[in-house]
């Protein structure tokens, strides 16, 4: 895991990810936003630590346009502004973040075997919160 902190954009693949995110056409960004959401949420057996770095920097995102939420403000996220997103993405993100901390998740087993997976399980649960605080037909 080529991580650094506990942060949602401190490890490569996050970082990656918000590189493509800028790569991407204006137009592109929400849709590559549900995917990485999606492929989490999907993962029928165990899903592997890439995937759910990628569900969690979406997740970011998502909750960085609710009410209360944090902008995403890492030099490792996206450079470019995201559109405003659709309030869907919402639910969507709180799934995806539950699918991380669950059994049978690769980055939630590298995490638990650190120091900090108390802290980062910490930011995940801040996340779901605004998340789920925001989501339409969604509670705490």
């Amino acid at each position: 895991m080529g991580t650094w902190d506990i942060g949602h954009f401190d490890n490569d693949t996050a970082a990656d990810f918000g590189g493509g995110l800028d790569d991407a056409a204006p137009g592109e960004r929400e849709a590559l936003l549900r995917s990485a959401l999606l492929c989490a949420v999907r993962a029928e057996v165990f899903l592997d630590s890439d995937e759910a770095g990628e569900a969690v920097a979406a997740a970011a995102l998502v909750a960085a346009q609710c009410p209360g939420g944090a902008a995403v403000t890492t030099a490792y996220g996206p450079r470019e502004p995201l559109p405003p997103l659709a309030a869907e993405l919402r639910p969507l993100a709180v799934q995806a973040l539950d699918r991380v901390v669950a059994e049978e998740s690769e980055l939630a087993e590298l995490w638990d075997e650190t120091a900090e997976g108390p802290a980062w399980r910490e930011g995940i649960r801040v996340l779901r919160q605004v998340l789920a605080t925001a989501a339409p037909g969604e509670g705490s």
